[in-house]
């Protein structure tokens, strides 16, 4: 699997994200700008030591993220307000599973290209706007692993 972290804001988030991807073995891809240092302090100490046994890529931009994306590539925008459940789709190896920044989510321009693959993660309380991230890509990564097998091929 991949996860795709766009314009990421908060490094303990994409900290934690990089550890979760290194646990599952699924590749990370972080598209620029960023609202941190990829050297910041507290990026490392969310990632803890396992920035080592993670693949990972950097990206300028949204266009050259896309540029390199293999024929046929399925991404998934996951936000609060995509149009599907992010467990009612069947997920497959490979796929690029896309989150937005923590302050603003996707831009608009990015759902617009992919409208049948903007999925949500549910809000069961008017007042409460989002999951933090991080806990956001686990739940996503965790399903389309669970329908996977876990063992399967990531």
């Amino acid at each position: 699997m991949n996860v795709v972290l766009v314009e990421p804001e908060i490094p303990p988030n994409t900290g934690n994200i990089a550890r979760l991807c290194a646990a599952t073995g699924a590749t990370l891809h972080l598209v620029e700008p960023f609202g941190f240092r990829l050297d910041d302090r507290q990026l490392k100490r969310a990632g803890l030591d396992y920035w080592r046994h993670l693949n990972w890529r950097r990206w300028p931009d949204w266009p050259a993220f896309q540029k390199q994306l293999p024929s046929g590539a399925r991404l998934w925008l996951i936000e609060s307000h995509g149009r599907r459940h992010y467990a009612e789709v069947e997920y497959q190896a490979g796929d690029f599973l896309v989150f937005g920044r923590e302050t603003a989510g996707l831009p608009r321009k990015i759902i617009e290209q992919y409208p049948g693959a903007w999925l949500r993660v549910p809000m069961f309380h008017r007042e409460v706007r989002s999951l933090n991230l991080s806990n956001c890509v686990a739940l996503v990564l965790y399903e389309a692993l669970r329908q996977r097998g876990f063992g399967g091929e990531i």
